[in-house]
């Protein structure tokens, strides 16, 4: 079950469905049974051994999928205890239909005074319980009921989406399943790439449903997933006769005093992402441990004069400021000067801060916040940027201009045009210095001529795949920023390569 790469809203799928099998000459009723089929033959195959299942229900379409995927573990000889959280004479529709199924072939209901000792005693438990249709906090019965599934540390198999979860924003909504597996039908729900959907998500898995050809042609999808080859194309392959000044002049400011590490990662993660010509303009204490570290780069303290700064980025491709930044004159003359500048900018840290206190718009800028830099910047709390990570980064391209990459688990790039969504990473980026990395990194690519919309991308793409890549064979205790940079080196230098 590939994923596809286009996303879409609840509202888009739950009218799509319904076009898409007239279109197909199947009744819905149809499609149920189908994704009852492929829940089913995931958790087959995903637990081959499995000889119990609880599958709890209820009263929507959701808990239809789930007397589906019930009879059929029946059918195969599992033993198979299903639970309705609503009482079954409110069923309606297709999901009473999928329950007279179930009935038909001997199944009945299971009391719910037996539900913690099936729970004990199942090897799977599947989650049919709440669909796409949620809008407010989940009720407090079954926020209880969650709780008891969630502690009873078995494997969770949910049917198109974590019960709790907001389709659309990837918000948890007061309570939710926390799954093992994930399967999503005929259009992929945006909530489930980002946010809080990557914790209760678990294994993500598709399945179209055999509409999937007549939906996509209905509505344009509202986000886009990063596809590692289509983005890595973007990397122009190098000339035999190049020299160094073709790959990009790249200059870094930060590095105030007591932050050489932060000014640092970025330099250095701008000459390992094939920058021609790195400087970094930073505090006189921040030279030594930069030259030391990375002598390609070419350190220069800097006294706070604009004539100075700007005689020398007149010849730049590309600044990357805010790394190790501070807050203080230095830092916003810094932050003042290259704001007048027409250069490509790559923003980080406290240079968002500072931009945060003077808003401008720039559509030669990439801004890379974390939530918490994203919540000064639109002046809200970071619970508003996280319960809504789209309306997010839309609102600071909207306020910013240029590239916005929203960072966090599921980071989102939107360009004014497409957002896009990574769908790797993982928490043992949740570490000092990676933000660093990843602005060296994008203005390198810039630098190599590459769009700011299709540096961000591919930044972000390999800075998260090297990361995961390290993590398979170190695991993610204790990863640091700079373990990355080698690894990105890598990534970037197998794109073309036959």
């Amino acid at each position: 079950m590939t994923l596809p790469l286009y996303l879409y809203t609840a509202e888009q799928v739950k009218r799509g469905e319904v076009v898409a099998a007239q279109q197909a000459g199947i009744e819905l009723y149809q499609l149920m049974l189908r994704a009852g089929e492929a829940t089913f033959a995931l958790l087959q195959e995903q637990y081959p051994n499995a000889a119990h299942i609880t599958v709890v229900c209820g009263a929507g379409n959701n808990g239809g999928d789930g007397f589906v995927v019930a009879r059929l573990a029946k059918e195969a000889g599992l033993d198979v205890d299903l639970f309705l959280t609503s009482d079954a004479t409110i069923l309606m529709g297709d999901a009473a239909q999928a329950y007279q199924a179930w009935l038909t072939a001997g199944g009945r209901l299971t009391s719910f005074d037996k539900f913690e000792t099936s729970l004990q005693s199942c090897d799977v438990i599947v989650d049919g319980i709440l669909g796409t249709g949620l809008k407010g906090d989940v009720r407090a019965n079954l926020a209880s009921l969650f709780q008891v599934i969630n502690q009873a540390n078995k494997p969770i198999v949910a049917i198109d989406l974590p019960s709790g979860l907001c389709a659309d924003t990837g918000r948890i909504l007061g309570a939710a399943i926390c799954a093992n597996h994930t399967i999503s039908f005929i259009g992929l729900k945006q909530g489930l790439v980002t946010g809080d959907g990557r914790s209760v998500t678990g294994r993500l898995h598709f399945a179209g449903l055999e509409v999937e050809e007549q939906f996509i042609e209905l509505y344009s999808p509202s986000a886009q997933l990063l596809d590692y080859h289509s983005v890595a194309e973007l990397l122009p392959q190098r000339s035999p006769v190049a020299h160094k000044g073709d790959h990009g002049r790249v200059t870094c400011i930060g590095g105030n005093l007591g932050y050489a590490g932060a000014i640092r990662l970025c330099a250095q993660a701008a000459v390992r992402s094939g920058a021609g010509l790195t400087s970094a303009l930073c505090h006189s204490a921040s030279i030594l441990p930069l030259q030391l570290a990375c002598p390609e780069v070419m350190a220069r303290d800097w006294d706070g004069s604009k004539r100075i700064l700007f005689e020398r980025l007149k010849r730049q491709d590309v600044v990357a400021i805010g790394p190790g930044l501070g807050m203080d004159d230095w830092a916003k003359t810094a932050v003042q000067s290259v704001n007048q500048l027409q250069l490509a900018k790559v923003v980080d840290a406290d240079a968002l801060n500072l931009l945060a206190q003077s808003p401008n718009s720039d559509e030669n800028r990439v801004i890379t916040p974390h939530p918490g830099e994203a919540a000064r910047l639109l002046a809200v709390s970071i619970n508003d940027i996280e319960n809504d990570r789209y309306a997010a980064v839309k609102a600071l391209h909207q306020r910013y201009g240029g590239v916005v990459v929203l960072k966090g688990a599921g980071t989102l790039i939107f360009d004014g045009q497409t957002v896009f969504v990574c769908a790797v990473g993982n928490a043992g980026m949740a570490s000092g210095g990676m933000g660093d990395v990843l602005t060296g990194v994008i203005a390198a690519l810039i630098g190599q001529g590459l769009s700011i919309s299709q540096a961000a991308r591919l930044g972000v793409l390999v800075h998260s795949q090297a990361a995961d890549d390290l993590v398979l064979t170190h695991g993610q205790i204790g990863l640091t920023a700079s373990d990355l940079v080698p690894q990105i080196r890598r990534l970037l230098n197998g794109i073309h390569k036959s």
